[in-house]
């Protein structure tokens, strides 16, 4: 009698595998038989090998998923920003900042300043610095999560709440660009309220003073309870200076005005 175990078929075996969640060794499996065989993998190594490359792959597809949700789209990265430029800004906290141990300890962090000053920038590269480390992000403005609030069905609204209360975090752009009425407020104080009691940790850019919030969000009556709670575990910093904007629009002018005037060869 025949004691040798059956030989499954390559096609049903990559189908297991794949059950399995061993994606990429379904996926490349005659590629990973010729390595081994090739190499003369003993068994443990075969095994090493599988769990190496499974493992790797994991990360690889983790952290693609992770910044696909994070919505963080196209940013300059630090080395670009000149930190000279701003008259005034706090480069220690920010630098410490993007160690991320404001996350790690469910704490906030809120960017004050005029427009055209980084904010956004910085606000993206330390998302990005986080999504890295494996952190789940979401970036979003202010106008976009009132927006995705303000619907009528209760249960939906319930649901959209618990997309914005549940990655590590939550950075909300532009804060002041714009007025709302005193239920955005409400809707902005549900987020900050959940993400409070969880201790998950907020990026927040605003070119207002905490004192001036009452413009963007007239007769509102939870702005004093919403500021608590979002100062509360908080490194608040404020940059400020001219924009910066404003200046590589006029670098750029004089360049084109300089361009002009250079004889042709």
């Amino acid at each position: 009698m025949n004691s040798r175990m059956k030989t499954t078929p390559p096609t049903e075996l990559s189908a297991q595998l794949a059950r399995l969640g061993l994606h990429l060794t379904s996926q490349q499996l005659d590629d990973f038989i010729a390595r081994a065989t090739k190499q003369r993998w003993a068994p443990r190594t075969l095994l090493e090998q599988l769990a190496r490359q499974e493992l790797e792959d994991r990360a690889r597809r983790g952290l693609e998923r992770r910044l696909r949700r994070s919505k963080l789209g196209r940013f300059k990265v630090m080395v670009d920003f000149d930190w000279n430029w701003p008259k005034k800004i706090d480069r220690s906290l920010l630098e410490s900042a993007f160690t991320l141990e404001f996350i790690a300890e469910g704490r906030n962090l809120l960017l004050l300043g005029a427009n055209g000053l980084g904010k956004t920038m910085i606000a993206k590269n330390i998302a990005h610095g986080a999504v890295l480390a494996g952190y789940s992000v979401l970036f979003t403005t202010a106008t976009e999560l009132l927006d995705q609030l303000d619907v009528d069905s209760p249960e939906l609204r319930r649901r959209r709440l618990r997309h914005y209360s549940s990655p590590h975090l939550l950075c909300v752009d532009e804060v002041g660009y714009l007025s709302y009425d005193e239920h955005a407020a409400d809707l902005l104080y549900s987020v900050i309220n959940v993400r409070y009691e969880a201790r998950r940790s907020i990026l927040l850019t605003t070119n207002l003073a905490f004192k001036n919030w009452n413009s963007v969000f007239p007769n509102a009556t939870c702005i004093a309870t919403l500021l608590d709670r979002l100062t509360h575990h908080a490194e608040v910093t404020v940059i400020e200076g001219g924009s910066y904007r404003v200046r590589e629009s006029e670098q750029e002018a004089a360049a084109r005005k300089a361009r002009r005037a250079s004889p042709s060869p």
